[in-house]
């Protein structure tokens, strides 16, 4: 990746604000451990990150729960409610550090529970609505309606009741763009694992997450205006 190439991509990126489930892009196979189905995010054309943009408004290329075959699922639970393990919030890390408000966002996108989430894209909404990300970015979450049904894989999900949890590792690329005081670039391998509360388990899937942040001057919040995966 190189900083030119980041922003030849500009026109795209943006576009995934949870890239969890960008239909054709299939994780796993047909055990529940990946897929595709949700989108996240619209393009933005001010976004200098590599990567693809998420599906239905947010970035994409990220495995997602769903599959692409539009199969309803078995038992739909009810909409909203926290997910097991909760999910951080703004207000509990410093959010005048880029690092934390990258990783808190990130692992409030990928933590979904199908007791509580109808799809992927809930966990963004919930994201949105928790605060870490920016207006603009919020609006598109929230203004998102999924062209089809979750899909076989999250019905799968949906039958052992499962909830995922998320490990981040930071992977910055030496080329990114440095940061100023209002514009910052993260990057970060993201691992969903999803469980059965009947102990059922899938192999973990891996994405990389490019996080764009922005703040209205120095020493401000940082908000996330962009998600994309790869």
């Amino acid at each position: 990746m190189t900083a030119p190439s980041m922003r030849r991509t500009s026109a795209t990126v943006l576009a995934l604000a949870f890239a969890l489930a960008l239909p054709g892009c299939s994780v796993g196979g047909d055990d529940g451990a990946g897929g595709s189905g949700d989108q996240r995010t619209q393009p933005s054309a001010s976004s200098p990150a590599p990567g693809r943009s998420a599906p239905d408004g947010t970035g994409s290329g990220s495995p997602s729960p769903t599959g692409s075959t539009g199969s309803k699922q078995a038992e739909e639970p009810p909409e909203g409610g926290e997910p097991k393990g909760g999910v951080p919030r703004p207000e509990e890390v410093d959010q005048k550090d880029a690092d934390a408000v990258a990783e808190g966002t990130l692992t409030a996108m990928w933590t979904y529970d199908t007791t509580v989430d109808r799809g992927p894209h809930d966990a963004g909404v919930r994201t949105a609505n928790a605060g870490w990300l920016t207006e603009k970015y919020t609006e598109q979450l929230r203004g998102h309606r999924a062209r089809s049904a979750p899909g076989a894989q999250w019905d799968t999900w949906a039958q052992h009741r499962a909830y995922t949890t998320v490990e981040l590792a930071k992977t910055e690329d030496a080329a990114k763009p440095a940061d100023t005081d209002t514009e910052a670039w993260r990057q970060w391998t993201v691992t969903t694992t999803p469980h059965g509360r009947d102990g059922w388990q899938r192999k973990p899937t891996t994405v990389v997450a490019y996080v764009h942040l922005v703040r209205a001057k120095a020493d401000a919040a940082w908000r996330v205006a962009g998600v994309t995966v790869r």
